[in-house]
């Protein structure tokens, strides 16, 4: 039986009903990304892929 995808909007992301929200999907074999205002458009991942690239953006924003 396929689930339904719940997705998640970024705690960085604007308050309330906003549509420039970055969004985040976990499924058993891949992360999902997408920006609120685009919901057809997503990027596909793996947990270790996000974490790279979270990783990555933390130490060039120091």
């Amino acid at each position: 039986m396929a689930q339904d995808t719940v997705w998640q909007k970024s705690s960085f992301s604007g308050g309330g009903d906003a549509s420039d929200c970055v969004e985040v999907a976990a499924r058993e074999d891949a992360v999902l990304l997408r920006e609120s205002d685009e919901p057809g458009t997503m990027i596909t991942t793996t947990a270790t892929g996000l974490d790279a690239l979270i990783r990555h953006l933390r130490t060039t924003q120091a």
